[in-house]
């Protein structure tokens, strides 16, 4: 009874935080909009990302274009993210090609919140986001901003472990320098991998458009675990000349997707096989008689994934003046696919191939958002509301009996209100109150057959939830050294696989989680001006987190049909940890920079027991060494992660190894000196360049362990052409 007492009691002093504010905002005289420094940290931006309040900034991971390109040779994007604290990536195909995952702070993916120019990315039921339907999306990005813990309120699920903001429009500055840019790259790799990418933009007058496409084809490094990716985008863009007074508007229009097929790796190997093949899938594998009375084996060939996704976005900004400003979107995705997967014992060399079961679905998102922004030279607001409508056809021909159908549709809706004030201002010290507060309404309605092997017994489940998410935090800044601390609160609800996995095991449903989020930082930046011309520069930091929950849903270490973890609710359990990072330039060629994360993830057994969490090492860190003279680049970088239990009960045989993976990067920008030739760029990149044998997944079920083997080295280059 206490504890329900203790979140009313810090959900009621945040409200009461936001209402002493409004009172106060409401006595602050606005300044004319010709007083507010060019510098002023609230100006709006020509692009914004507003999923990021500056008061976080401690918790905050910034990636620019040049940091994301530098990386990418095809991998899905959570690999171009590797200097995350806490970050922990794996892959399907042991390549991070296909089938991709990671965690932050010990939390799966499906509880990260990831938005493309505030659109939410997460499927609305499975709460994920599947890398595979949009190869190459770091070419898509002109920015990334990851915040670990819960964050700022933006569209989309609540974000129970981290943030991810990308920025897809196009950087526009570049095109007011140079009104036509083109890029043609190519990089080929181990395991035949392939990336082919074509970009075009241009500008002329107020407008400006172009596009993408790209293919990435790979035969992965576990067996048959190819995969066969395309992916595309284009936008076109308006915007007006600004006026005297600071008025303008812009009008942007953006259409991304892509279409995919990937053999089936999901399954992971024992310990045995894993020894004797660390490349073995059992996927379509089948062992049968042949008419000769032998024992053989053969891999159905369409044991695929298949899936094409298509996004679009229509933006539309207007500043009224330097106080006023008013944003608009609207947007829809499309997404249909199916998996296909032959039973055991449906081959004979006599008859060919039986028992094929193929499952697919049908979905349609769309939403739209409106946000106005308030801003002088000593505080802001912004207020705003969010709605979009999900729905979703389930439907799967079996091998054994006729089809099933399910049907799901979700709406998801918002309201929040952010304040920002300088309680202090003066030469270089301040003082920033930071307040947010978000209410929100989940309407879910599930119905079909009941699972995927008994058509004809139909299920109903119809939650609805009514979150409210206060946040509120301070941030102090002097001559170079900022301290933030701030508290956030944010409930999630259940996946429809949490829903399922209730129904097939006849348990109560699943319960909606909550968490309350503490964070102190603090972080030290000192510059070349201060250390003179020969001294070192860059900046160290720490911050401390302390993350509260009631009914978290952890993963089991077991997997349903569809090889989605299983998750229960546990009553009691916490996340606690420190996040050091620090970067160092010590000459304009030389730099260091990296981050060590120590945690603790426990969940409560009994009254004098604490268990660890699945899925949450103690230790990670990651270190990189960046050498850069005359066109010439080098980084060679390395991510050591600590081990972790694949499941709740810390048995001893079920869990995965720690490992050290040492990747080495190499660019060279030949140097033309002619007038309008292109830029020609050279890459190399070798991933686990001492050939670690690791396993970054897994998981276990009734005495049973299975692990996902990552590729060991394997090397890739290629070449950018950029006009």
């Amino acid at each position: 009874m206490r504890k329900q007492f203790l979140f009313i009691e810090q959900s009621v002093l945040v409200i009461a935080l936001c209402i002493l504010h409004c009172v106060e905002l409401s006595a602050v005289e606005p300044t004319q909009w010709d007083s507010i420094p060019e510098d002023n940290p609230f100006w709006l931006q020509e692009v914004t990302i507003t999923g990021t309040p500056k008061v976080f900034v401690n918790q905050v991971i910034e990636k620019t274009p040049e940091q994301i390109r530098v990386d990418n040779i095809g991998q899905n994007l959570p690999y171009l993210l590797n200097n995350t604290p806490g970050l922990v990536t794996t892959s399907d195909d042991g390549l991070g090609i296909g089938y991709t995952y990671f965690h932050i702070r010990g939390t799966d993916h499906s509880r990260i919140n990831m938005t493309l120019n505030d659109v939410p990315l997460n499927d609305p039921e499975s709460q994920t986001v599947f890398w595979v339907n949009m190869t190459d999306m770091g070419s898509n990005l002109s920015g990334i901003k990851i915040q670990r813990g819960v964050g700022a309120s933006v569209s989309g699920s609540s974000a129970f472990g981290a943030s991810l903001n990308m920025n897809g429009f196009y950087d526009l500055k570049q095109l007011r320098e140079q009104p036509i840019r083109a890029e043609v790259s190519f990089t080929g790799g181990m395991y035949n991998t392939f990336r082919e990418s074509v970009q075009l933009y241009a500008k002329k007058g107020n407008w400006h458009f172009g596009g993408r496409v790209s293919k990435v084809n790979s035969d992965g490094y576990i067996d048959r675990a190819f995969s066969d990716l395309f992916s595309y985008k284009g936008e076109v863009g308006w915007q007006s000349p600004v006026q005297a007074n600071g008025a303008k508007t812009s009008v942007t229009l953006i259409a991304l997707g892509g279409k995919e097929k990937t053999y089936m790796a999901w399954y992971g190997v024992d310990e045995a096989t894993m020894n004797a093949n660390r490349r073995f899938n059992p996927a379509g594998l089948m062992s049968y008689t042949t008419s000769q009375g032998e024992e053989a084996t053969i891999a159905y060939p369409d044991q695929t994934d298949n899936y094409t996704q298509h996004h679009a976005q229509l933006h539309i900004r207007h500043t009224f003046n330097r106080h006023w400003s008013l944003r608009a979107i609207a947007h829809y995705t499309y997404g249909t696919g199916f998996y296909e997967m032959a039973d055991y014992g449906a081959y004979t060399d006599t008859t060919g191939w039986s028992g094929i079961t193929r499952d697919g679905l049908t979905n349609h998102t769309a939403g739209a958002q409106m946000q106005a922004q308030y801003l002088n030279d000593k505080w802001s607001a912004v207020f705003g509301v969010v709605g979009q409508y999900y729905i979703c056809d389930h439907w799967g021909t079996l091998s054994r009996m006729n089809t099933y159908r399910g049907r799901g549709s979700k709406w998801d809706a918002n309201i929040y209100a952010k304040f920002s004030q300088f309680l202090l201002q003066r030469a270089q010290e301040r003082l920033t109150l930071y307040e947010d507060v978000q209410y929100r309404l989940v309407d879910h309605l599930m119905t079909g057959d009941i699972d995927y092997t008994w058509a004809g017994n139909t299920f109903t489940i119809h939650p609805t939830y009514h979150f409210f998410n206060p946040k509120a935090g301070l941030e102090y800044f002097n001559h170079g050294h900022q301290l933030t601390a701030s508290f956030a609160m944010a409930n999630r609800e259940p996946t429809r696989a949490n829903f399922i996995d209730a129904v097939l095991n006849g348990r109560e449903n699943p319960r909606p989680e909550m968490l309350l989020d503490y964070e102190l930082g603090y972080n030290y930046s000192f510059t070349k001006e201060q250390t003179g011309a020969s001294g070192v520069y860059g900046s160290v930091g720490a911050n401390l987190y302390f993350m509260q929950y009631k009914d978290q849903l952890v993963a089991t270490g077991q997997v349903d049909v569809n090889n989605y973890a299983i998750l229960a609710n546990i009553a009691n359990s916490y996340r606690t940890g420190i996040e050091l990072q620090y970067t160092f330039h010590f000459t304009k060629w030389l730099s260091f920079e990296g981050n060590l994360v120590w945690s603790r993830n426990r969940w409560k057994v009994s009254s004098s027991k604490w268990n660890n969490l699945s899925f949450s090492p103690d230790w990670t860190t990651y270190n990189a060494l960046n050498f850069h003279v005359a066109g010439f680049t080098g980084i060679i970088n390395n991510h050591v992660v600590s081990s972790q239990y694949l499941t709740n009960d810390e048995e001893a045989y079920a869990r995965l190894n720690a490992y050290t993976v040492t990747n080495l990067n190499l660019s060279y920008i030949l140097p033309i000196k002619k007038t309008n030739a292109p830029q020609i760029e050279l890459r190399c990149l070798i991933n686990n360049l001492f050939d670690s044998k690791y396993c970054s997944n897994g998981g276990s079920a009734d005495g049973y362990t299975w692990y996902f083997p990552q590729a060991g080295i394997n090397v890739h280059a290629g070449f950018a052409v950029r006009w």
